[in-house]
């Protein structure tokens, strides 16, 4: 299978942080959304990010991290809108790999090791730290249809749900997988 398509989501309202969350610096100064984009670019040269219509700082600085930036024009509508445009931009891929702005720890090897074990059409790839299953996820290409009919604010998860028997866990050592940001505090507890 050829490597799949990186989809980087960072069209969220930043509602419980107070501002822009993604463009907030970390400990080595870079933008929280540059780190992840750097990462997952890193292993998924073809990528996708998504981000909303009035947030041209984060559009001019995923672009200037070289990846093809897609306008959600809704992204109220939650992270299922962001992803069908993600896979719409993106349609003839053989899978994606999707991953959030807001959370820049999640190690390369962690992303390699997700994208190598999509091979079928209809697999579902997820990481597991210790007991709990965190992103990235990759889902195989079957699932294109399922993802352009995604809306609301669970993702992709009605597609985990309905799929277990195609879903397949990776063990990893990377806390980085959980690891989200949602507050200002948040940004101070130790980096991983």
């Amino acid at each position: 299978m050829s490597p799949v398509t990186g989809i980087l989501l960072a069209a969220g309202q930043s509602r419980r942080f107070g501002r822009n969350k993604l463009l907030q610096p970390l400990s080595n100064q870079v933008p929280m959304v540059a780190q992840a984009a750097r990462k997952l670019k890193a292993v998924l040269p073809e990528s996708v990010a998504v981000v909303g219509p009035d947030d041209p700082r984060t559009a001019e600085l995923l672009e200037a991290e070289g990846l093809q930036v897609v306008i959600n024009p809704q992204p109220e509508t939650g992270m299922g809108c962001s992803l069908a445009c993600a896979v719409r931009a993106s349609h003839d891929a053989p899978g994606w790999l999707i991953t959030l702005g807001d959370m820049p720890w999640i190690d390369k090897q962690t992303t390699r090791a997700i994208a190598t074990a999509l091979q079928l059409p209809r697999d579902i790839i997820a990481p597991l730290y210790g007991d709990r299953r965190g992103h990235p996820v990759g889902f195989g290409s079957a699932y294109v249809r399922d993802l352009l009919a995604l809306d609301g604010d669970h993702g992709a998860r009605p597609i985990l749900n309905a799929n277990p028997q195609h879903l397949t866990l990776v063990s990893v050592n990377d806390p980085g997988v959980l690891r989200d940001v949602d507050y200002p505090e948040d940004m101070s507890s130790s980096e991983f």
